[in-house]
């Protein structure tokens, strides 16, 4: 959005945290534009690196996000806020499901299978997709057992990001309706959250486009996205 980072206000530093959490099959490096952008408005930053192809969703949630929790603990911070890219906003959902965060501020999710993907339905049975996504990846199905339709409706400040652009069109027509080649428009979305917004990009690369860090962080300081 024109004229968007001019909105964005830093704060004193290191009084607050932002948590990143990165999707499946990636590591911290894929969050790290986001992290530069972030520091430089004064806020602690843990860029939070997970193996997410080694365990199921809730050991890696409970784990490292406590982890990266404890970290903010130990020091003398306000709020407590999360920037999420696809899977970790599924290991994040998880964690609030049974652990309280004091001091939790508000939470924004890139492009999260908030209700599953087609993908995993569709080509979960191939051994390639397990050892390409590990078991976490298997859990991400649309079916009522899967474990994002089993956590239901969120219980905090939630803004959810979605992309409506694809760089893989083999995987886009295995997806019902507008997605970013891993996951469409619709199952991004969760009850409970407070805003949402689509913007024109992938699956891949949306948490990496200095216009939706812009808007994840407009939404950390004010509730809702810049329209």
């Amino acid at each position: 959005m024109e004229n968007l980072k001019a909105k964005l206000k830093s704060i004193t530093k290191d009084s607050e945290a932002i948590i990143l959490l990165h999707g499946l099959s990636r590591t911290a490096r894929s969050m790290d534009k986001a992290a530069k952008f972030l520091d430089a408005y004064g806020y602690k930053i843990i860029n939070m690196d997970y193996p997410s192809q080694t365990e199921e969703i809730s050991t890696l949630a409970q784990k490292y996000i406590s982890e990266a929790v404890k970290q903010c603990v130990l020091e003398d911070i306000k709020k407590i806020h999360f920037i999420t890219h696809s899977m970790g906003g599924i290991l994040l959902r998880d964690y609030l499901s049974n652990q309280t965060v004091e001091k939790l501020g508000r939470v924004v999710m890139l492009a999260p299978p908030n209700q599953g993907s087609e993908i995993v339905d569709k080509l979960g049975g191939w051994k390639l997709f397990y050892f390409l996504n590990g078991p976490a990846g298997l859990q991400l199905g649309t079916d009522n057992n899967s474990v994002p339709n089993r956590l239901g409706p969120v219980n905090f400040q939630l803004g959810v990001v979605a992309g409506s652009k694809t760089v893989n069109p083999f995987l886009s027509l295995l997806i019902s309706g507008v997605n970013d080649g891993k996951v469409s428009v619709s199952r991004t979305q969760v009850a409970g959250m407070k805003d949402f917004i689509v913007m024109p990009y992938s699956h891949s690369f949306i948490m990496q486009r200095v216009s939706v860090i812009e808007q994840a962080l407009y939404f950390i300081q004010q509730g809702y996205f810049a329209r």
